[in-house]
């Protein structure tokens, strides 16, 4: 698959199938997440691979805490139809936890440690699109406390559960969103 091919036709997905997915087929996607950049070369990131029903049910149950949670605080009325469900129903949550110890020079700036955060980040990128070009699913959600997640799957508090990677094979094909014009997006200073 081209490249430019994999980055326009990725999707995320909220409805998976049953189906499971094969280890080897999840370690190639968690390879091309480290080969992400990241500052320093610190690699920040670890993985926990959840395929277990009862931690996905506990996660589900975190998710739909916070949804309502969000409801209630922002008065986004679309929330309230927003569905979690994906979080229990899909075959793999890859939870992305980003090192704060693992960052660049940002350690010693006012802004504080985030190249951690943006190390990560670019290996969910490469994750989603390895798993788009293997024929699979994925979407970066992150409407949980992290503290909860702490808890349900044991993560010492020194590290930050930054994302869940949500994975399978889609059940049906996510529509293409909309993009704003990029000329809006864009200025060149020459």
């Amino acid at each position: 698959m081209d490249l430019f091919e994999a980055i326009k036709g990725r999707r995320s997905c909220r409805a998976f199938l049953s189906d499971p997915i094969e280890k080897e087929t999840i370690l190639k996607i968690l390879r091309a997440g480290t080969w992400a950049p990241s500052p320093l070369n610190a690699q920040p990131w670890e993985f926990v691979v959840v395929t277990n029903q009862e931690l996905k049910e506990r996660i589900f149950l975190e998710g739909e805490r916070c949804k309502n949670w969000g409801l209630e605080v922002s008065g986004w009325k679309w929330l309230g139809k927003y569905r979690v469900d994906f979080l229990k129903s899909a075959p793999v949550l890859i939870v992305v936890i980003g090192d704060p110890n693992k960052t660049g020079l940002d350690l010693y700036m006012e802004g504080g440690r985030v190249g951690y955060q943006h190390g990560c980040a670019a290996a969910i990128q490469n994750m989603h699109l390895a798993a788009h070009a293997l024929g699979l699913g994925s979407l970066w959600y992150t409407l949980y406390d992290k503290e909860e997640i702490r808890k349900i799957l044991d993560i010492p508090p020194d590290k930050d559960p930054l994302a869940i990677v949500v994975l399978g094979k889609p059940s049906q094909e996510p529509p293409t969103p909309p993009r704003k014009e990029l000329e809006k997006k864009v200025r060149f200073l020459s």
